[in-house]
């Protein structure tokens, strides 16, 4: 869906472009000259009235509808965001009694879903009496107009005011889409955070206790690495982090574990160095490395080993988590990872469908297990990350 809105932004955005180009253009002779000055000052202006209608829950109207009034050349704008007629009205232009004539318009428009010239009233003294309302359609529903003014709407404003119209709609469900994208974001890490097991939790405690008087000093150490694993876990500074800085979460992790396996549990790192600045999904290494835990080493009275390594492929870093223990049913894996929701591997489950959601249908987990045969579990992160602000704690 998001790779179709952006289609329709280009297509618009080209069509909006050819149109100002060829008025521009009109009559001169050094035609290249002035389609790039008109193409680059098109694509400027419209970059920043996207910049003004995709500002979240609280759009600049008046400041889009500036920018509004330069792409279309009117004498006066009216943006009305929203399907009803409380919507603000934002204006940019001076003309008497405009948010009246702009709320009278725009009633007309939603009423029929169509774009609509409106003729004159009044006298021909110059000022802009006639106007073209054009609706801003989303999923079938009138989501806002946009009203031009002229002192005569002709056939070329009427076109413009519909396309750009067209293309104010396709903000709006950009908006949407990645308010969307934030909030399934915010969901996958909160089912996530939930997977962090009560079990572990209580385990993690009970091994704190035991060291409390036969080695203090490891119980105070203890106590700080649950400290910092679960507020590593627990973190709000965004749905992206580093892989060095998700290596210290895993740390802070493996210690826990360590103080009740002993020296059950083997970790090696091969970390290259070069990849530590790799940009990741936050928590998506560590529910492997516990993964590896639970369904690889416990299961076994001698533990195991586990291997996490991360190599430098050029375009992207290959992240593994490899593990020695008892293996999976490769069957019951692929279940889990794109059939029916089990409660099983669900922490797989969600790094898989994170993996994918970011990086497209081939970018999730590979996993490669047989019973009695340990797990091998591996992703590629590409270098060239997607349009998304990296936090790091």
């Amino acid at each position: 869906m998001l790779a179709g809105a952006i289609g329709v932004v280009a297509g618009v955005l080209l069509a909006l472009t050819l149109v100002l180009v060829r008025s521009l253009a009109k009559g001169s002779r050094d035609l290249g000259g002035e389609v790039e000055r008109a193409t680059s000052r098109t694509l400027h202006i419209a970059g920043l009235a996207a910049a003004e209608l995709r500002g979240g829950e609280t759009p600049d109207s008046a400041r889009a509808a500036r920018h509004l009034r330069t792409l279309l050349g009117a004498q006066a704008v009216a943006v009305l965001l929203g399907g009803d007629g409380d919507a603000e009205v934002a204006t940019d232009g001076t003309i008497a009694g405009l948010e009246t004539s702009a709320r009278r318009i725009a009633e007309q428009v939603r009423s029929t879903g169509r774009r609509q010239v409106f003729p004159r009233r009044g006298s021909r003294d110059g000022t802009p009496g006639e106007a073209v309302g054009a609706p801003m359609i989303v999923d079938g529903e009138v989501r806002g107009v946009l009203v031009a003014f002229a002192e005569t709407v002709r056939g070329p404003l009427v076109r413009a005011t519909g396309e750009v119209a067209e293309w104010c709609a396709t903000q709006i469900v950009l908006t949407e889409l990645e308010a969307s994208r934030a909030g399934l974001a915010e969901a996958e890490l909160r089912a996530l955070r939930a997977q962090i097991s009560p079990h572990f939790i209580y385990n993690s405690l009970a091994a704190i206790a035991s060291f409390i008087t036969t080695d203090p000093e490891r119980a105070r150490t203890l106590v700080l690495d649950f400290a910092d694993f679960t507020r590593y876990s627990f973190r709000q500074e965004g749905e992206f982090t580093t892989l060095a800085q998700e290596l210290v979460g895993i740390r802070h992790y493996l210690e826990l574990e360590r103080a009740r396996f002993g020296d059950r549990l083997d970790v090696r790192l091969r970390i290259a160095p070069e990849t530590l600045s790799t940009v990741i999904p936050f928590l998506s290494v560590q529910p492997l490395v516990e993964n590896a835990v639970r369904h690889g080493l416990e299961p076994l009275a001698e533990g195991g080993r586990i291997v996490i390594a991360a190599d430098d492929e050029v375009t992207h870093t290959e992240i593994s988590v490899e593990d020695d223990g008892a293996g999976m049913d490769p069957e019951q894996v692929r279940q889990a990872l794109s059939g029916p929701l089990l409660t099983t591997h669900v922490g797989l489950r969600n790094v898989d469908t994170r993996l994918r959601r970011v990086y497209g249908p081939g970018g999730g987990l590979t996993v490669e297990t047989n019973i009695g045969a340990g797990t091998m579990i591996r992703m590629r992160i590409p270098k060239s990350q997607p349009l998304h602000e990296t936090d790091a704690p």
